[in-house]
Order: C-alpha cells, then structure tokens, then sequence
C-alpha cells in the first residue's frame, strides 16, 4: 500500500466509529426507530476487506451493516438519513439501520434475516461465474448465524458448484448475549466446518488491518483464479450490545473484558501505532482526521433531522421493480415464464 492508500484506512475506520457514536447519541435522543446494531470495535474488518475489493467484487452482509457501507463508500448523510427514516436516506427511509444498500458500489445490504445473506452472497458468486467475470462476493455474517441452515445451504452449494464466494465469520464471541461455547458446538473454531464441505478456510485476528488484508487476499485470489470458495473466521469484538436494545451487555460481560478489548486491541489505536511508527503519520494528523471524522457525522445528523419524511403515498413504491416499471411482469404477475 501507498501512504495515501494507508492514510485513508486510517480515515475510514475513524469516520465508521464517529459516524456510530453519533448515530447512538441520536438514537438515545429519541430521533430515531426501529433497531440500532452498532460496528464499534470492529472497523478493521469491514475496512480492510472493502480496500481489496475490485470491479467484479461484490459485498453483502447482515443487520450489522454500517461500517460496511462507510467503507465501500457510501456518504453519511445518506446513512444516518436512514436511520431517521427520511427520504433522504439510502433506502429512502423505509428500511432503516438494517437496510443499506448501494448496487453502484457493488454493496448488497444490510439483510435483517440471520444468515440469511449467506444465500444471497452464493447467488451473487454464481451470476459472476454464470457470466464468466474474475470477481467474488464477500458474504459477512455474525458467529451466532452459523448454526443457521440456510448458511450451511450455501457452503454445499458454494464448494459443489465451485463458485467465488468468501464467507467472512464475523466473530465478536457473542450470539446477542450467548457466548459462543454456550451456543455452538465446534472442534477447534467454528470456521472448521468448513471441512465438512472440502471447502478451504483460515482463521485470524481481526483487530489489525495488515493481517485482515492478507488473509482475504489469498482468500480473494482463491476465488479470482480457481473459481473456488473459502471460509474465513475472524476475531473481533464489539464494545457496545448486540443492538442498543441489549440493556444487558455489561452483565453477560465483564466490566474488565470490554475495558481490556478497549485498551489492548483497539483496531484504530492498532492502524495508528502502525502509520506513526512507519511515518506516515503523525499524532497530530491522527488526530486532526478524527476530528473531521466527528464533524462530519455531527454534520451528517443535522442534515437527516432536517430532511423531510416519506409522503404516505410513496408506501408501496420501491418494492417490486418490475411493478415501479410497470413492465409486463409487474402487470400480469408473470415474469420468466411464457403461456
């Protein structure tokens, strides 16, 4: 990587955690429904995967979707406009914190069904293969969403039909407020299953950025080259509860082991050490990047409050293409079948 290219890893991951820190303070305020699933302590995942990603790679992962869209380059006003449920939002306020999506950037979503991603991220590896493009699709999902069918569905799917889809365990040890040794039965890790499928896969520290970028690269190269798939586990953490709504995060936790997470394995205080040691960076240019990371979240709520809601009449736009259209489809029900 460049200087620049590590500057702005530097400046991803700092707008991710303001934009969530914001997001929260607003949420708490009242100005916002629904749920709030929050990415901070995780930033180093999402950005060092979205930094490898080419024309023909593609993103999709679960309610945890924030950081993800920050990351492949969706602008904030349109995120927090979002969770205020304003027509100003990516979805256009009908889908909330769990519903980010940008086609143009190759980003998928933000899906609210436990692992029910994992499915879709398989469909997007098949169309590039189907299509002959050297691409692969990143399919995030959280370490209680393995023990879904639907996902072990797509890992048989994915190694028989060798299609270029990268499953990314996000491993934080929690299933909402479960430990992982209370929920799910494993031998050495849960990314070993895997084996059950001949399907290849690795398992690695998440908290620095260097190393998310060269275990999803081989993973990556796996898929470009040999069309075949991988299953990948790591280990991060959330500092925050599975969602705001988890009032119980600090007591299925110890006080210590958030604080130690805190201290020790901090993914921007990580990044940073790197580019200050390496001198690229300076203290006070870290700093100055995190400033204008918190301004511009605190300018991205200011724009969502004062944008305007949804017109009533706009409640069934939006949701068949093919009715919005109004192609044949949409008007008769009939859409790849002929009389």
């Amino acid at each position: 990587m460049t200087a620049e290219q590590k500057i702005k890893l530097y400046t991803d991951i700092c707008r991710i955690r303001r934009f969530e820190q914001i997001a929260l303070k607003f949420y708490n305020a009242g100005k916002m429904g629904g749920f709030l699933h929050l990415y901070i302590g995780q930033e180093s995942v999402a950005a060092g995967c979205a930094s490898l990603m080419g024309e023909n790679d593609h993103m999709i992962t679960a309610y945890r979707d924030h950081g993800h869209a920050l990351a492949v380059g969706m602008g904030m006003n349109e995120c927090m406009a979002e969770l205020y449920g304003k027509k100003t939002g990516c979805s256009k306020g009908k889908g909330g914190s769990m519903h980010y999506f940008a086609p143009d950037k190759n980003y998928w979503g933000g899906h609210g069904i436990v692992g029910g991603q994992t499915p879709l991220g398989t469909g997007l590896a098949f169309g590039l293969k189907y299509k002959g493009l050297t691409g692969c699709a990143m399919a995030f999902l959280g370490d209680g969403a393995v023990n879904q069918g639907a996902f072990h569905e797509a890992l048989n799917l994915a190694a028989l039909f060798e299609l270029p889809v990268i499953f990314i365990i996000e491993n934080n040890g929690y299933s909402m407020g479960t430990s992982q040794k209370r929920s799910s039965a494993y031998p050495s890790c849960l990314a070993e299953r895997a084996v059950a499928y001949d399907m290849a896969w690795e398992q690695f520290n998440g908290e620095d950025i260097y190393e998310v970028r060269a275990k999803v690269q081989t993973a990556i190269e796996r898929a470009h080259k040999q069309s075949k798939p991988t299953l990948l586990e790591v280990a991060t953490y959330r500092y925050t509860g599975h969602s705001v709504a988890d009032a119980n995060h600090k007591k299925y936790r110890t006080k210590e082991e958030i604080e130690r997470y805190e201290k020790e394995h901090d993914p921007i205080n990580i990044w940073r050490g790197h580019l200050v040691r390496e001198g690229v960076l300076t203290e006070a240019q870290a700093k100055e990047i995190d400033q204008a990371a918190f301004k511009e979240a605190e300018a991205a709520a200011d724009f969502a409050d004062s944008s305007p809601y949804p017109d009533p009449s706009e409640i069934f736009d939006d949701v068949y293409w093919e009715v919005d259209n109004q192609t044949e489809a949409g008007q008769t029900g009939r859409h790849f079948f002929n009389d």
